[in-house]
């Protein structure tokens, strides 16, 4: 690309599509085929899986490393506090306002610009691989991980979140365990039985007060809060069972199935993992890609906030444009310029590899 301006612009409308269709988790099929023309307009085959785009670059070499750019299609619902039509992509100055216009539809339209400068390049030291996926926002079964046999051997991605254009080389896993204590009922006038609750107050100060001690340098400590706490039936029953909810937030130093052989060292309750699938997730810093970053003057960082990352079995590297700050929240918006300079950075990184 000799004009990053210029060439932005086909891409900005392209965004403005994609706000203009509705693509809630489980329901991207919309704008899945609004990409898809768009890359067949300009000669690239694609594959449909589900709601998942796949394109791969001219001439794909088995054998070749292949580098994954990914993002995703679906974005959260909008919230009660919209001022403005989530679906109108309208443009005030440098902004571009609508639902999903930093998280993470300018990922999307950034990587698809990036993909395509590369497209057509032959002697590449990589293959490159797009994939644009659905059902990230609720961690879903039809995301990622349904189409990852269709990718492999990945060796690299590049995952498409608003990071300002930042590199965040870590990122948090999630853990959520529903913990039952179990107690004995009684009648409350004569103090009779064991109150499952005063059983799950000492298990739940455990939990506010335990640090793990290992502590990742990107990624901080592991962090445990109680979110979900019920028990009792009625005033004058000793409650027989409480049940209360915990959030986990992993980093690379700990795996799932430790950081629950010690929670369950720690209490008595009967304690249910909902999933081991969300995983912390990293590279390393003396990684080409992330030197390449270094050296444009980028800045490393740990992101405490979770993304596809976690469901991707390969080293990866968390970077977009626009603001995190903005992801999920009412009158959503992109600045073009964040575009623009998104679509120059992707190509810098990696033709400083490619």
């Amino acid at each position: 690309m000799n004009n990053i301006k210029t060439d932005s612009t086909a891409f900005v409308a392209l965004l403005r599509e994609m706000i203009r269709t509705a693509s809630f988790s489980g329901q991207e099929a919309g704008v899945a085929e609004l990409i898809r023309a768009f890359l067949a307009d300009r000669g690239v085959e694609t594959l449909a899986r589900g709601n998942n785009v796949i394109a791969r670059n001219r001439f794909f070499t088995p054998g070749r490393p292949t580098i994954l750019l990914n993002s995703h299609l679906d974005t959260v619902r909008p919230n009660a506090g919209y001022t403005r039509d989530p679906f109108d992509p309208a443009v005030e100055d440098d902004r571009l306002y609508g639902l999903g216009s930093t998280d993470a539809g300018a990922s999307v339209v950034s990587l698809i610009a990036t993909f395509l400068h590369f497209y057509p390049q032959e002697g590449m030291a990589y293959n490159l691989c797009l994939a644009l996926t659905a059902e990230e926002e609720r961690s879903g079964a039809g995301g990622i991980e349904s189409i990852w046999n269709e990718l492999t051997p990945i060796d690299f991605a590049i995952v498409g979140e608003p990071t300002e254009m930042q590199m965040a080389v870590a990122e948090k896993g999630l853990l959520v365990i529903d913990c039952t204590a179990q107690g004995q009922s009684g009648h409350a006038a004569r103090r009779e039985g064991v109150n499952a609750i005063y059983k799950a107050a000492r298990e739940i100060a455990w939990f506010e007060t335990f640090r793990f001690p290992e502590v990742s340098p990107w990624l901080g400590e592991v962090s445990m809060a109680v979110t979900i706490v019920n028990g009792g039936t009625q005033h004058n029953v000793i409650p027989a069972e409480c049940t209360y909810t915990v959030d986990i937030r992993l980093t690379e130093r700990y795996s799932h199935e430790e950081v629950l052989e010690t929670i369950r060292s720690h209490v008595e309750s009967r304690v249910t993992p909902r999933s081991v699938r969300l995983r912390p997730s990293s590279i390393a810093v003396e990684h080409p890609l992330i030197q390449a970053g270094l050296r444009l003057g980028l800045t490393a960082f740990g992101s405490p906030t979770l993304s596809d990352q976690a469901l991707i079995p390969a080293p990866s590297l968390k970077i977009g444009p626009g603001r995190f700050q903005r992801s999920h929240t009412a009158d959503e918006y992109v600045l073009i310029s964040e575009i623009e300079t998104g679509i120059k950075t992707y190509i810098d990184l990696l033709n400083s590899i490619l």
